[in-house]
């Protein structure tokens, strides 16, 4: 079941992320000073760390919950975790 406001606010932050990529873009094109590429992307990069953060906790607050409660799912929501874990730390 899809939280509507969850995946909304998701998206949004997705098509920011997508925007200031598109800045980014524009910008190297352009040939902005080095260290102010540097600035864009570093933003970017904490933007991503912002969402991927929401789209944990929206998971851990939805799936995994009733993943746990359902004693045959509990093994998948501890694999998924730390296949998220192990992602994360590459």
């Amino acid at each position: 079941m899809v939280n509507q406001e969850l995946k909304n606010k998701a998206l949004h932050r997705a098509k920011i992320i997508r925007g200031q990529m598109d800045g980014l873009i524009k910008a190297i094109e352009a040939e902005v000073y080095c260290p102010d590429l540097l600035g864009q992307s570093l933003s970017i990069q904490r933007s991503l760390k912002s969402l991927d953060a929401f789209l944990l906790e929206n998971h851990l607050r939805t799936h995994v919950k009733d993943q746990m409660q359902k004693k045959e799912d509990t093994e998948k929501a501890v694999k998924e975790l730390i296949r998220v874990y192990t992602l994360s730390n590459k």
